[in-house]
């Protein structure tokens, strides 16, 4: 089974959220999705000052099996992207709640987030 950080929240699309008090939330894909993907080659992510939409998308994500949207799982203004994890995507799949987050947002508001129990139970995750 895929871990599941207790600490985060999570969106129906796989998303992952760490509010980190009065700073920027740090967005990535959960293990769950990463897995399930098979090796990622390919991210795009949005840019460095860009408005991003809770529920909409903001990227892609390509693996060796398919290609996939990133949706934000909040709304608010992209302060940081992941240089690392655009030059080596694998980094995603090896470190997905660490070395392979994708983007930070300075959060106005938060769409619809599932607990970690909540998104472990609908999805296979292991907590």
């Amino acid at each position: 089974m895929s871990k599941v950080v207790a600490e985060l929240k999570y969106s129906a699309e796989h998303e992952w959220v760490a509010v980190d008090g009065a700073g920027p939330s740090t967005i990535g894909v959960s293990a769950v999705a990463a897995d399930a993907m098979g090796d990622i080659v390919y991210v795009d992510l949005p840019q460095v000052g860009s408005t991003v939409t809770a529920g909409e998308t903001c990227g892609e994500i390509e693996s060796t099996k398919s290609v996939s949207d990133l949706y934000s799982p909040v709304t608010g203004e992209v302060t940081a992207v992941n240089d690392a994890a655009v030059a080596d995507p694998a980094v995603i799949n090896a470190d997905p709640y660490g070395a392979g987050w994708l983007f930070k947002v300075a959060v106005g508001s938060e769409g619809p987030l599932l607990s970690a129990a909540d998104y472990a139970a609908a999805n296979g995750g292991e907590l």
